[in-house]
């Protein structure tokens, strides 16, 4: 018979919740944290051109410090389900792997993180040495507008404070136990859009063809050398993701050329200072007559690195214990919720295995699900003892 665990997540992967579809997941989460004793609220967030969201926050016990996990149920499309070997959504155990669409990415590791929450509410009883919450978000896979900046700033105005938080995005690159999150590089992302003038292409003194224009463009950028990174994080990149002009003819030439670009940065550089880099960089180059845009996208998130001790001590200490590793401290990869958490509250990364999150036969070993609920409930106990003891 499942554990807990695994029998939560597969309950979680059974429902569709393609962002921003909901699915069922928040639902399922609603009655098992119900049933064990939480106080469970669901809240909607609406936003101009994007999708409204379900949201739900959890709670249990009472008083300082006031731990919190975050997660979320939303996944990306499965893809051709004839593609798989188990369907995307059945949630099947084979040889013991559960697969299915966010068996890592990131259902298992909320069923994870519930499991052990109950467990321990279950042992010790709800005056456990403080308060439990779980912020989970349905828009993490989408435009990230209507979950965790909407449910955190909501959790604040409910009068929520937290002190520390871990996520349990798939942070483990080949063993579980590799490595905890304890910060992450930046991210910008821009348009630079070059217009001329559209002529025949037999014509071309009738005309101001920009694809040249962004060539040249975007050669500065790729010669750019941002920084060599630092003890902290690896150095600052900038890749170029699209160029597109929109123009299927072999004899015109196109009016406008548009192409965007991502940066991963570390704390060399601000938001402010790395913005101000880009735009001199492209205003160096001459144009000639054609006209230059640069537009930065909103989404864009400052690097962070959490040095709370007592946190990253009791998570690193759990996961010694339980598997005998020492995790490495990382700022590795790309960007997750933990950038609008850390406004809130010191925040770390820690779960499953990620190899296969977004692909084809997503899946996670039924071990490693029950051991890292495991670890999970190892760092509750040593986090809140101190506190319980004091009681």
């Amino acid at each position: 018979m499942p554990s807990n665990a695994v029998a939560i997540a597969q309950d979680l992967i059974r429902c569709p919740s393609v962002t921003p579809a909901e699915g069922g997941a928040l639902t399922t989460l609603e009655n098992l944290l119900t049933s064990a004793g939480f106080e469970v609220t669901r809240v909607t967030f609406q936003d101009e051109d994007t999708p409204d969201v379900e949201n739900l926050f959890a709670t249990i016990g009472s008083g300082k410090p006031h731990f919190v996990f975050a997660g979320h149920t939303d996944v990306v499309p499965a893809g051709a389900e004839n593609d798989w070997s188990h369907g995307p959504f059945a949630g099947t155990i084979h040889d013991g792997v559960l697969f299915g669409r966010g068996a890592v990415d990131m259902k298992g590791g909320i069923a994870a993180f519930a499991a052990a929450a109950i467990d321990l509410v279950q042992e010790l009883g709800k005056d456990f040495g403080g308060t439990i919450s779980l912020l989970i978000t349905g828009d993490e896979e989408g435009p990230a507008v209507n979950g965790t900046v909407k449910l955190l700033e909501w959790a604040k105005a409910e009068g929520h404070e937290f002190d520390a938080c871990i996520v349990g995005e798939p942070t483990n690159p080949a063993k579980l136990g590799d490595a905890i999150k304890v910060g992450r590089r930046g991210s910008l992302s821009g348009i630079v859009t070059v217009s001329g003038t559209q002529g025949h292409a037999a014509y071309p003194h009738l005309a101001d063809n920009p694809i040249p224009g962004l060539v040249q463009l975007l050669a500065a950028l790729n010669a750019l050398e941002l920084d060599k990174g630092n003890e902290r994080f690896q150095p600052s990149n900038l890749e170029v993701v699209t160029v597109d002009v929109g123009n299927t003819a072999f004899n015109v030439i196109p009016a406008r050329a548009e192409a965007r670009f991502n940066i991963r940065y570390n704390d060399e550089w601000t938001l402010s200072t790395l913005q101000a880099k880009v735009r001199e960089t492209l205003e160096s180059v001459d144009l000639g007559s054609l006209n230059l845009e640069l537009v930065f996208k909103r989404d864009a998130s400052e690097s962070f690195l959490t040095r709370d001790e007592k946190l990253i001590a009791d998570l690193s200490d759990a996961v010694r214990e339980e598997t005998g590793r020492v995790p490495e401290l990382s700022t590795g990869g790309g960007t997750s919720d933990a950038r609008f958490i850390k406004n809130y509250c010191p925040v770390v990364e820690f779960g499953l295995v990620g190899q296969t999150m977004h692909k084809v036969d997503e899946c996670v070993a039924v071990d490693d699900l029950d051991q890292l609920t495991t670890i999970y409930k190892r760092f509750l106990v040593s986090y809140f003892a101190q506190s319980a003891g004091a009681d």
